[in-house]
């Protein structure tokens, strides 16, 4: 699927709810489903600066496509990254680098995150297209 149409997916998602205590608990599930990484990426070495929470990243580049795991010591965190994985996860560095993950702001999670975890959602997204950057890079001809 391409990035627009998994966005759409999430929008059409958190539109069956109507209040914010309902997709706070979506998150959280989300939190939940969020695929386990490997211990070992579990170091100093992966934590994303920037966060409230702690949050350790990994990326690989595989067949031309980047591919995330990631874990968080807060529940809606991990419904976070979660969605940013679901979104970016198997997709050309290309394609991550120019998304503007508008379905952040099109279901109001901006809005509704403390200016902490506001922040660690933009430091969650840079390291994500930062991993991108380097993959395309070091893998693609210029």
């Amino acid at each position: 699927m391409t990035i627009p149409e998994i966005e759409s997916q999430i929008i059409s998602e958190f539109s069956l709810f109507e209040d914010w205590m309902d997709k706070y608990n979506y998150l959280i599930e989300l939190g939940k489903s969020l695929p386990v990484i490997d211990p070992k990426y579990k170091t100093d070495q992966y934590l994303i600066s920037g966060c409230q929470s702690q949050v350790w990243l990994h990326a690989e580049y595989k067949d031309g496509k980047v591919f995330y795991t990631a874990d968080s010591d807060a529940i809606i965190t991990k419904g976070i990254v979660n969605l940013l994985i679901r979104v970016l996860s198997d997709q050309s560095p290309g394609d991550i680098i120019s998304t503007d993950l508008s379905f952040i702001d099109q279901i109001g999670l901006r809005e509704h995150l403390s200016p902490t975890r506001s922040n660690g959602l933009n430091s969650m997204i840079k390291q994500m297209k930062l991993y991108a950057v380097v993959f395309k890079t070091k893998y693609l001809p210029a």
